[in-house]
């Protein structure tokens, strides 16, 4: 049988290529699965994993016991170990080949080996005569680094169950970034054994403990995602200030915001004592997430608080600061410097793209691909999510016709292009 003969591949993401041969591989009860090369109980709980998934797409009464490789229907060769913290650009590649006698998966990587079992788990289907698996080879690469999916637990409180099933869909489809949205006008998610208040007083009781997320992340980890967490400021900022006025430029009191919107409550940039409290702050979070980035938000600062407070007006023009653009980028290098000192690269959405923000921080866009190709020329490594907004209600196709190269970032030269990361989709809670 021709390729042209074959049926279609019903594979989610279409893979880097893909060569169908003649035949199916056969499954039906006596399934097996060996491991060769390196191993790791990361790697045995995926194929645990695997079996299972197996058995309850098919009905088998499938072994969960390894079987030796010689016999084996499924042989994974994984070539060596992959970062203890997983990094942006790491090798996600593998290679499988079905055959109708066996099938062999061979990853430099486990990242590679996750991705792959995925794989063979797609092409399993029904036929006539039982269950099989299309005969093809593929081999397979991420186009782009971060393929992220973001959701917000700061408007509304999203249960770790729930995170949890997020994580399992994302694996299915190779995602490898959960961005975690844990701070807002509406509510502050995380325990802070620093700052207590934070969370005590800006959260209805509805918070995570710094355990819970660490058993979270290794969850994550075990199916090949990164988390990164995401403190918004200096606006989207009401929760921070119920417990920790101090660190506001208005008068307060505060309190948590029950309504959706852009709200007037701003960090003060001008206030030492708001980046000594936020060097602790990014000190204690940073040895809760391992990742090697860390999200300080920046958008839709509307100014009103920084208008309205003589003393920011005074530093603002003792310091050359002639608009609060100009004010924000201040703010956003100097916590951009305490990312670093903390060891995280950071990341902001596009408001941070303003003259005198670092190099090193990542831009993620949500207002265009205009601001993306921008950051791209200028320099900086970008995210686009700007059409990948899942709580707008959007149709599929609508969101397969966004690609983060093409429209302002279609002109980009290859250098530029290198500096585009990939994309993430946002699931933003204000009716969710």
């Amino acid at each position: 049988m021709t390729t042209a003969q074959q049926p279609a591949l019903n594979l989610m993401p279409l893979p880097w290529r893909a060569q169908p041969v003649t035949g199916s591989l056969g499954v039906d009860s006596s399934f097996s699965m060996a491991f060769t090369g390196y191993t790791e109980p990361r790697l045995e709980r995926a194929g645990e994993r695997f079996l299972r998934q197996l058995a309850r797409q098919t009905g088998l009464p499938l072994s969960l016991k390894p079987a030796q490789t010689a016999k084996a229907t499924l042989v994974i060769q994984t070539d060596h170990a992959s970062k203890e913290i997983q990094q942006v650009g790491e090798d996600e590649s593998y290679i499988l080949d079905v055959s109708t006698a066996s099938a062999r998966l061979r990853a430099s990587t486990p990242l590679g080996t996750l991705h792959g079992l995925q794989t063979l788990l797609q092409l399993v289907d029904v036929s006539p005569g039982g269950f099989v698996a299309s005969a093809v080879t593929i081999e397979d690469r991420p186009r782009f680094q971060w393929r992220g999916l973001m959701i917000d637990s700061a408007r509304h409180f999203i249960p770790l169950e729930v995170i949890r099933r997020n994580i399992d869909g994302m694996e299915v489809v190779k995602m490898n970034v959960f961005h975690w949205h844990l701070s807002e006008n509406q509510g502050f998610r995380v325990e802070s054994k620093k700052f207590p208040k934070l969370h005590e007083l800006g959260s209805n009781a509805l918070y995570y403990t710094q355990d819970e997320i660490r058993d979270l992340i290794a969850y994550a980890r075990d199916r090949g995602i990164r988390v990164v967490p995401e403190f918004d400021m200096p606006g989207h900022s009401t929760a921070w200030f119920v417990g920790h006025p101090e660190l506001a430029s208005g008068k307060g009191p505060y309190e948590i915001e029950r309504k959706w919107g852009v709200f007037d409550p701003a960090m003060d940039p001008t206030s030492e004592k708001v980046y000594k409290f936020l060097d602790d702050f990014i000190a204690e979070m940073a040895k809760v997430f391992p990742d090697h980035y860390f999200h300080i938000g920046g958008d839709e600062v509307n100014g009103k608080e920084w208008d309205s407070n003589p003393k920011i007006q005074a530093f603002m023009k003792d310091h050359g600061l002639k608009n609060n653009e100009a004010l924000q980028a201040y703010f956003s290098g100097r916590v951009q410097k305490l990312v670093v000192k903390h060891g995280k690269t950071g990341v902001g959405w596009d408001e941070v793209l303003v003259p005198g923000v670092p190099k090193d921080i990542v831009i993620q866009s949500w207002r265009g691909q205009a601001s993306l190709a921008q950051a791209a020329k200028q320099g900086y490594r970008g995210i686009l999510s700007n059409g990948y907004y899942l709580d707008l209600g959007w149709p599929a196709a609508r969101h397969y016709a966004v690609d983060p190269t093409s429209g302002d970032a279609a002109n980009l030269s290859a250098e530029e292009k290198q500096r585009i990361l990939g994309g993430e989709s946002c699931m933003w809670s204000e009716y969710v």
